[in-house]
């Protein structure tokens, strides 16, 4: 009889696992599917369906749940960013859609605060429209918006986690140009799924359309949505992926595809979000920040520490999500060091080196991993 255990897929690949140490990060493949996703994914996998039927359907309720006019799930934010900004460039008209990226002719001139610029502006130029800055980089006035808005702007673009950088306008002052101006206002506000109210908040300032990341609520790496004005939706399914083949057009977002899984997890995830405990969850992550940092106490050179490391990469103390190790001048590791230890070990141990700090942030670990990294960071801090 042959005992031989089989190879696991990762092995089968010739692939390392990770134990993620980071957070939730699109590169380490986003967050912990929940078992009520897994089961959702596997009784679709038993039918077929209409897929866009199923994205509308999927998208309403999404909607429904924020007090959205409408919504339809999309392959992620960026995604989300895409298919909005392009749907404000060529409305409901499918020859313009098919045309895509040639703009010309269009009103397709986006305007962001020249304060707001960050990395994901790249999908709205991708869609052929133009991104304008308004005012400078010490910061925008509500005049200078107001003044940029002519017959050529498509929508303006919000970042929201860039609301509070200084000089920037509100979002609800904006959203008062827009409405008067009559051009969409398109809130990315991928991670900001927390606390609850956030999402419903940029609809009421008046937000026409917010992008959402599905990984950051416990949904697949590859999910998100949209919600908003209805108008604006019907739009969206304008120049999204479905019936690229039995329709009339040739669509611009043909290649931002989803299957019938990844739609219904999406929804399935966002439901279990808004009604899981979220004392609970944060509870989970003190309480695994606390057992590493006890784990880790004592250690030579090195000095555990908890902290809260924020979806958009700043270290602050509440609440705790992760253990910052902080090095002594005289010990014989570093930051950088340990972390490349740490990833070299299989499994690897992904974890965050920021200077003269390493950073352990334990939201998708479990208890198990915990105890586990704790030990691979006492031994090799030793062992150097």
């Amino acid at each position: 009889m042959n005992s031989q255990k089989s190879p696991t897929i990762f092995e089968h690949l010739g692939v390392r696992p990770a134990i993620n140490g980071c957070g939730v990060y699109t590169d380490l493949g986003g967050s912990r599917l929940s078992p009520r996703v897994w089961l959702a994914m596997e009784e679709v996998n038993r039918s077929f369906v209409d897929l866009p039927v199923l994205l509308d359907q999927a998208g309403q309720r999404i909607a429904d749940l924020l007090g959205a006019e409408s919504g339809i799930v999309t392959p992620g934010a960026a995604a989300a960013l895409m298919l909005g900004s392009a749907a404000s460039v060529a409305g409901t008209d499918g020859t313009v859609s098919e045309r895509l990226p040639d703009v010309s002719g269009l009103a397709s001139k986006v305007l962001i605060q020249s304060g707001h610029r960050y990395k994901y502006d790249r999908q709205i130029s991708m869609t052929g429209a133009e991104l304008v800055e308004v005012g400078s980089a010490n910061g925008t006035r509500p005049d200078q918006i107001e003044e940029a808005v002519d017959d050529d702007t498509a929508m303006v673009l919000y970042p929201a986690h860039k609301e509070s950088k200084p000089g920037s306008v509100p979002l609800a002052t904006v959203a008062e140009i827009t409405r008067r101006k009559g051009v969409p206002l398109f809130v990315d506000a991928a991670f900001m799924s927390y606390p609850l109210d956030v999402l419903p908040g940029f609809l009421e300032q008046g937000a026409d359309l917010v992008a959402v990341s599905a990984k950051y609520f416990g949904g697949p790496n590859a999910g998100g949505f949209i919600v908003g004005r209805a108008a604006l939706i019907e739009a969206v399914r304008n120049v999204y992926f479905t019936r690229y083949e039995s329709g009339a057009y040739l669509k611009y977002g043909r290649p931002l595809k989803m299957d019938r899984h990844t739609v219904v997890a999406v929804v399935t995830a966002f439901e279990d979000w808004l009604s899981m405990d979220h004392d609970e969850r944060l509870a989970a992550w003190r309480t695994r920040t606390e057992l590493l940092a006890s784990e880790l106490g004592g250690l030579g050179g090195v000095t555990p520490k908890p902290m809260y490391f924020t979806l958009d990469e700043r270290v602050v103390d509440e609440p705790v999500n992760c253990v910052v190790l902080e090095f002594d001048s005289n010990s014989a590791s570093s930051a950088d060091r340990l972390a490349r230890d740490l990833a070299a070990e299989d499994p690897q141990i992904l974890t965050i080196a920021e200077g003269e700090i390493l950073l352990v942030v334990v939201e998708e670990m479990t208890d198990e991993e915990t105890r586990y990294v704790a030990g691979r960071i006492r031994a090799l801090v030793n062992a150097s």
